[in-house]
């Protein structure tokens, strides 16, 4: 049986990855753009939150127009938005033109998780979706890796509008490769027999469109969607003020910050794979799904509380092994919540489903962002975001055992 499944999945991390440097780009240089372009902490945090709503928004359609229209057509059209806003950031010479160009950003990016997770389901059977998941997931992290290393130079040498510009044309070439080489299992040319029918080994599923109205009317939904709205706002604030937080508090330069955030987003790329394994280990060991997975959401959910006495620790690599420790049980946790969405859906509703919750975490990322930036510009302190940082995860995993505690499939009509 050969493999090629595999090479959709290095498909959607590279996707994600692209993703992740688009949007690093502005907490990279925030420092930089509000001297030059001369913009506060509520203003930044404005700009953060022009995001969020268009990531909002965008999910209450995009997650639906990839169920509607497909993954290949819809994944490309997403890519198209993301990559002319990314490049549209160089235009701009105010805090209102960044927060246009932000919004339409956040409404390209929208419907990158939603495609990426009907990918898996459409390519992997049941029992391989985490660790594919964990797998293209870690493209958020090894973006947010690159960025550091290449925009602060771009920026310094050549000035900061040529860093939009030179992240934003890798979409364009990625739009290529996805265009040519993805399909369905079933209608590819290259998938063996073997690997397909083990792709499809799963039993067969009913593929009428269900609507979010539906949808919002399961518990299951409602387990997704709550855990989303708590823990992606807490990613959102160590993407976007994680640089901020290493030049102000640790009194690092603009391209200094670069090894200490290589070194969190390593780590949480490892987390992210580590996280898909787990489940899968536990499996092998003859547990049920709702233990392997719950088990693991737990072990992530307690790896992440030591961040709260982040702010309190002076030397600098001891606040950035805490972060790093964070960031990698946030992103084992995340790989297996998004897996709940394939646990607990069938695969013509996964896309919608993913939407609605990555809306929810958009919502939230909305009030951090705004909470933050008010936050900063009248104490100074990132204290109590901190503590949040360290608490919601556990919260997270009560909410999904309260409304989801077998993981019993949806039984839709």
């Amino acid at each position: 049986m050969r493999n090629y499944r595999w090479r959709i999945c290095a498909l959607l991390f590279f996707a994600t990855t692209i993703n992740y440097i688009d949007r690093q780009v502005l907490g990279l240089l925030a420092p930089l753009l509000q001297s030059n372009i001369g913009f506060n902490e509520i203003q930044y945090g404005y700009i953060v939150t022009a995001f969020q709503a268009a990531y909002a928004l965008g999910l209450l359609t995009m997650g639906s127009i990839v169920d509607r229209i497909g993954t290949k057509l819809g994944y490309a059209l997403a890519i198209s938005i993301w990559s002319l806003s990314a490049m549209g950031h160089a235009l701009v010479q105010s805090a209102l033109g960044f927060g246009v160009a932000r919004f339409a950003l956040g409404f390209g990016e929208s419907g990158s998780f939603p495609a990426a997770i009907k990918a898996v389901a459409e390519w992997f059977p049941k029992k391989e979706r985490a660790l594919a998941t964990g797998l293209f997931n870690s493209g958020t992290n090894v973006g947010a890796t690159l960025a550091p290393l290449a925009v602060p130079w771009v920026a310094v040498h050549y000035g900061w509008r040529y860093a939009f510009l030179l992240t934003g044309t890798f979409s364009a070439i990625w739009l290529a490769a996805w265009l040519m080489f993805y399909r369905l299992p079933q209608d590819h040319p290259r998938i063996s027999k073997a690997e397909l029918e083990y792709i499809l080994s799963d039993p067969p599923e009913p593929t009428a469109k269900v609507q979010w109205s539906q949808l919002l009317g399961y518990p299951q939904t409602w387990a997704f969607l709550l855990g989303k709205s708590l823990i992606d706002p807490i990613w959102w604030f160590y993407l976007f003020w994680l640089p901020k937080f290493l030049v102000t508090e640790h009194h690092l330069t603009l391209t200094g910050v670069a090894l200490p955030i290589v070194v969190v987003y390593n780590s949480a790329t490892a987390g992210s794979v580590v996280g898909g394994w787990l489940p899968a280990k536990f499996l092998s060991l003859g547990w049920t799904v709702n233990r392997a997975r719950k088990v693991s959401l737990l072990i992530c959910a307690l790896c992440v509380t030591p961040v709260v006495i982040a702010t309190r620790v002076h030397a600098l690599w001891e606040a950035v092994a805490l972060i790093s420790l964070a960031c990698a049980a946030h992103q084992g946790f995340s790989a297996n919540l998004f897996t709940l969405a394939s646990d607990m859906f069938p695969r013509r509703a996964v896309a919608s489903v993913v939407g609605i919750g990555g809306c929810g975490g958009a919502v939230g990322g909305m009030f951090i962002a705004t909470f933050t930036g008010w936050l900063l510009q009248l104490t100074g302190s990132y204290l109590p975001i901190f503590v949040l940082a360290g608490s919601v995860y556990v919260v997270a995993l009560g909410l999904i055992q309260i409304l989801a505690p077998r993981l019993l499939p949806a039984e839709l009509v």
